[in-house]
This record gives C-alpha cells, sequence and structure tokens, in this order.
C-alpha cells in the first residue's frame, strides 16, 4: 500500500509515463496515418505498372493479374460497344465503328460494295438511321460511311496501327451472324500474332457478320477494321487503321480504287524498258490489250483523263482499277491521237 509522500511520487512517475506513452504512441500512430497514404499509392502504383506490361503484351501470372485486366476490359466495354454499329447495305449485312460526332463510320470496302448506296444503321441503342457509302480502297479493303440522320453520336478515336507489337493484347467487337436487337455487339479478346502496313492479324475470333467491325486496342482506340475471316477462326485479318487516316480526303469524298485479293486488274502488256514515256514493247496474245487494239509501239498518254508519265505511272493506275472496269485510254501511235476503250481483265481469269 503507498501512503503519504510515497503516494504523491507514485502519482507523479505514472503521469509522466502516461505522457511519454501517449506520446510516443500517438507519434508512432500518426507517423502510420502518414505514411499510408504513400504505401498505398505505391502498391497501386505498382500494380497500374503491372497491368500495363501485361497489356503490352505480358502473360497474366495471377489472379490478382487476370482480374486487374477483367476489371480494365470492364471499364471499356460500355464505350466500345455504344460505338459499334451494324450496317445493312441492300441484301447484305456487317460492322461498323463510329469516329466522330457528326457520323463518319469505318467498316470494310467489302460491306460496303460502292460508293453513294444507301445503308441502315442498327444502332447500339435499337434505333435505325439512314446513311450513305463513301469512298473505298479495295485493295486494303478500306470502306467510309456517313450517317446522314442525327447528330451528336458517341464515337472513339483512331489510334496508331504502325508502332503495334506482336503479342499486344486487342479487342475485337462486331454482329457476328448479323445484328439481333436483343443482344450487344460482341467482344473478343485476343492478342496480335502480325502487323505490318498492309494487314494486323489477330487470334481474336470472328465470323460472318463481324465484317467492318473495329478492332480496338487496350486504351479503347480503334487500331484496325475485321477484314477477312480466315479458315481457323483464330487467325484473322483486320485492316490497319493508318490506311484510312493515309486516305482520308479520297475516302471521304467517294473516291473508289484499288482490287479485291485475288482480283487483280489484268491489261495484258509490257513497256518498254529503256522509255522515259509509257511505250508498249509487247502485246499479250488473247489479252484484253490485244482485244482494245493496242499495238507495240504506242505510247499511253493517259487514262480516264489522268495523265501518264513512264510505264511505272501507267501500271500504278492500272493497279487502282478492278476486273470488269471500262478505261478509257489516249495513246500516240506515229504522228497520231486517238482513243481506246479497254476493259480491265483479271489476271489468271
Amino acid at each position: 500500500m503507498v501512503t503519504g509522500r510515497g503516494w504523491q511520487r507514485w502519482v507523479s512517475r505514472l503521469s509522466v509515463f502516461l505522457v511519454l506513452f501517449v506520446g510516443t504512441a500517438g507519434g508512432a500512430l500518426c507517423s502510420a496515418a502518414e505514411t499510408m497514404p504513400t504505401s498505398t499509392a505505391t502498391a497501386s502504383s505498382a500494380a497500374n505498372e503491372r497491368l500495363q506490361q501485361i497489356l503490352a503484351g505480358g502473360t497474366p501470372s495471377s489472379v490478382a493479374d487476370l482480374k486487374a485486366m477483367q476489371d480494365h476490359i470492364a471499364k471499356l466495354t460500355a464505350k466500345l460497344a455504344e460505338t459499334t454499329v451494324g450496317v445493312q447495305v441492300g441484301a447484305a449485312q456487317g460492322s461498323g465503328v463510329l469516329i466522330s460526332k457528326d457520323g463518319y463510320v469505318l467498316t470494310a470496302a467489302h460491306v460496303a460494295g460502292t460508293p453513294n448506296r444507301d445503308v441502315i444503321f442498327l444502332m447500339s441503342d435499337g434505333r435505325m438511321l439512314r446513311g450513305k457509302t463513301l469512298g473505298l480502297n479495295r485493295t486494303m479493303d478500306a470502306g467510309l460511311m456517313k450517317i446522314t440522320e442525327g447528330s451528336d453520336f458517341p464515337y472513339v478515336e483512331m489510334g496508331v496501327s504502325d508502332s503495334l507489337k506482336e503479342g499486344q493484347w486487342c479487342l475485337a467487337t462486331g454482329h457476328p451472324g448479323g445484328y439481333q436487337s436483343d443482344r450487344s455487339p460482341v467482344l473478343r479478346l485476343g492478342r496480335i500474332l502480325l502487323s505490318d502496313r498492309t494487314a494486323i492479324t489477330t487470334d481474336c475470333t470472328l465470323v460472318g457478320g463481324d465484317s467492318g467491325g473495329p478492332l480496338f486496342d487496350m486504351q479503347g482506340r480503334v487500331i484496325g477494321i475485321n477484314s477477312r475471316i480466315s479458315g481457323p477462326l483464330t487467325a484473322n485479318m483486320h485492316v490497319p487503321v493508318n490506311t484510312f487516316k493515309d486516305t482520308w480526303e479520297r475516302l471521304e469524298k467517294g473516291d473508289a480504287w484499288g482490287h479485291y485479293p485475288g482480283q487483280e486488274p489484268y491489261i495484258g502488256i509490257r513497256g518498254e524498258p529503256d522509255s522515259d514515256v509509257a511505250k508498249i514493247a509487247h502485246v499479250f496474245d488473247d489479252s484484253p490489250a490485244e482485244s482494245a487494239g493496242l499495238k507495240v509501239g504506242d505510247i499511253v498518254l493517259s487514262i480516264d483523263g489522268d495523265e501518264v508519265t513512264n510505264f511505272a505511272s501507267l501500271t500504278a493506275k492500272v493497279r487502282e482499277k478492278q476486273p470488269g472496269d471500262s478505261i478509257r485510254l489516249k495513246i500516240k501511235r506515229g504522228e497520231e491521237t486517238k482513243e481506246i476503250r479497254l476493259t480491265i481483265g483479271k489476271r489468271g481469269g
């Protein structure tokens, strides 16, 4: 038992102890409180860095990695579905993607068919809107359309397709089997297998009806358009989005050029190798050129009014045509200038 001055000394010592304890503990608690946000921020930063590594082509190695990918894709899904549209041109159906608030839609050339055709756009909210097909780059299978009623549409940005890496994750959307009013655009996850200036190949599973739909990077930007579906459903080709950027003016004004795969144009002539002009050195038997009456020594001056400067420019202009096109050639034969009509054939046809 403590009495008198001993009690006072004991209370005094206890008070000092409590002050020291509370002060020390309070400092520790304050220190912990101060360091918790920093630790959380560091962990969050590390998790985000890990996610970006995976999205750029890394392999998820844990449940946490898969969950992070799933959460990231879930954040993109609504926007991607909202901007993916069904398109109906005549009896044919395909897909497309809105890339501007005034209604420009990227699609595949083989879905559009020809410029200035009527299109019905099937929106994600169930609306059916009218529009037109615009330009086509058939060689690349790139097509442009525009919605002609309504405004202020949801849209996604065009990304960059010339810096894609093999193994990079990507997302494809579209309307497999055609648009269905009770089903949203179907999203598929895959990887980039090959990528160059002419085509992107992925293992995103695609079927008929997906043609013309978008291929996205993992930030939700359009990097390609679904084009050719191969034998195995997991090796499909997409039009690089840079094709649209590089030829935008021609597509927007409704130009159509090039030829579809397997439809290489052919007229059946060979040029004089050392000539500075488009001088014909040989006309092949049973060729469109022979049928049109072209002869060795003729110099081609223009095609459909476009000047031809040499044989290379003649070849380039022919490649912008497709089999069955009728062209007007202006030629020089000796001292005479004349025009000849020629129908483009198909190489090997």
